[in-house]
C-alpha cells in the first residue's frame, strides 16, 4: 500500500515540473483547434443552411470525436492526472490536463457542427405534393437527418452508460474499454472524409463546407502527426498514422473544394463579361433597373421626364394587352377606372 501511495506522489510530482515549450505548444494547439472550427460554424449560420455537408460526415466525425474524448478521459494516466489535481496547484493541474482539453475542444466543436447541421437542415421536398420547387433527389431527406441524430445520440448514451457501469461494477476493466474507444475513434476518423469527398464531388460545389477551416486543419494534422512521431518514433505508428491519413483525406477534399470554387468564380466572371441576362427579371422581361407592369412609383426609375413618360406608356400598353380580365383597363386597380359607386 505504501508503495502505491509513493508511486502516486511521484506521478503527481511530475506534474509540478512543467516544460515551458510543451506548455506553449499545447496551448497553441488548443487555441488553434478552436479557431479552426469557427469558420465552419460561422459559414453554416451565415448561409442559413447546412447544404453541401454530408450527413454521414457529420455522423462519423461526431461519434469519432466522442470516442476519442472518452478514450483519453478513461486512460489510466489521465485518471491519475485528474486525481492529482487535489494535491497540486491549479496552474500545474491545468497544464497537466491540456492534452485532455485538446480533445475536449475537438469534441465540443464538432458537436456544435452536428447541432448546426440539424438546426439548418433543409429536407428534400420531393415527397411534398404542395412544394414542387427545387426538387433534387440527391439532397438528403429528413429521414437521413433523423437517422444521423438518432445514431449520434445513441452512441453518446452507450458510451456514458457503459462507462458508468464499468466504473461502478468493474473498475479494472476501464482500461480495456478505453482501448476499445480509442480503436473505434481511429476507425471512424479514418473513413469520416469519404462521404464528404463523395458529396462534394457529386455536387461540384462546396455549399456550406468551410474552406478556411480545412486550410487550417490540413497542415495542422500533419504538424500534430509530426509531433507525435518525434515523441513516439516508428513504434507509435498506430497513433500518428491516423492523423496522417485524415490529413491526406482532408487535403484531397480541400483541393477539390478550391477547384470547384475557382470554377464557379470563373463562370461568374465569364457571364458578367459577356453581358449575360440578369437572374431576376420583372414580368415584362426587363432587368432590375426597369419597372414592370406591377411596379409602383415608376418615377423612382426615371432619369428624365421623357423617360418617365416612356415607362408610363409602356405600362399602359401592357395593361391593354393583358389577357387576365381583372388586370385589363377598367379592372381592379386600374387608375382610369371610375370608382363612383353612386352610378346607376
Amino acid at each position: 500500500m505504501e508503495s502505491l501511495v509513493q508511486m502516486r506522489e511521484d506521478l503527481c510530482e511530475n506534474l509540478r515540473h512543467v516544460s515551458v515549450v510543451n506548455l506553449i505548444i499545447s496551448v497553441l494547439i488548443v487555441v488553434g483547434m478552436l479557431i479552426s472550427y469557427l469558420p465552419q460554424h460561422v459559414r453554416i449560420i451565415q448561409r442559413g443552411t447546412s447544404e453541401g455537408i454530408s450527413p454521414y460526415f457529420v455522423l462519423l466525425g461526431t461519434t469519432s470525436a466522442t470516442s476519442a474524448f472518452a478514450n483519453i478521459l478513461l486512460l489510466p494516466q489521465s485518471r491519475q492526472d485528474v486525481a492529482c489535481c487535489k494535491d497540486i496547484e491549479t496552474f500545474h493541474c491545468v497544464a497537466g490536463l491540456l492534452g485532455i482539453a485538446q480533445l475536449a475542444v475537438q469534441w465540443a466543436s464538432f458537436s456544435f457542427i452536428f447541432v448546426l447541421f440539424l438546426v439548418f437542415f433543409r429536407y428534400n421536398p420531393a415527397e411534398d405534393p404542395d412544394n414542387e420547387e427545387d426538387l433534387d433527389e440527391d439532397k438528403p431527406r429528413w429521414q437521413t437527418a433523423l437517422l444521423v441524430a438518432s445514431l449520434t445520440i445513441l452512441h453518446g448514451l452507450v458510451v456514458i452508460i457503459v462507462t458508468g457501469v464499468l466504473s461502478t461494477l468493474a473498475y479494472d476493466h476501464l482500461g480495456a474499454w478505453a482501448n476499445i474507444l480509442g480503436i473505434m475513434a481511429a476507425m471512424l476518423a479514418a473513413v469520416q472524409y469519404i462521404p464528404q469527398i463523395w458529396t462534394t464531388y457529386h455536387l461540384k460545389h462546396v455549399g456550406s463546407l468551410s474552406i478556411p477551416m480545412m486550410c487550417i486543419q490540413t497542415p495542422g494534422g500533419f504538424v500534430f502527426a509530426g509531433s507525435l512521431f518525434a515523441r513516439l518514433g516508428w513504434a507509435g505508428w498506430s497513433s500518428w498514422g491516423i492523423f496522417i491519413l485524415t490529413a491526406v483525406m482532408q487535403g484531397s477534399l480541400l483541393y477539390m473544394a478550391i477547384y470547384y470554387e475557382i470554377q464557379a468564380r470563373n463562370r461568374s466572371a465569364l457571364g458578367s463579361s459577356h453581358g449575360s441576362h440578369p437572374s431576376h427579371l420583372f414580368a415584362n422581361g426587363f432587368d432590375d433597373d426597369t419597372p414592370g407592369r406591377f411596379s409602383s412609383h415608376p418615377e423612382h426609375y426615371a432619369e428624365t421626364p421623357e423617360h418617365l413618360q416612356t415607362i408610363l406608356d409602356r405600362q399602359e400598353s401592357d395593361a391593354a394587352a393583358e389577357t387576365a380580365p381583372l388586370l385589363k383597363p377598367g379592372g381592379i386597380g386600374d387608375p382610369h377606372r371610375n370608382y363612383d359607386t353612386n352610378r346607376g
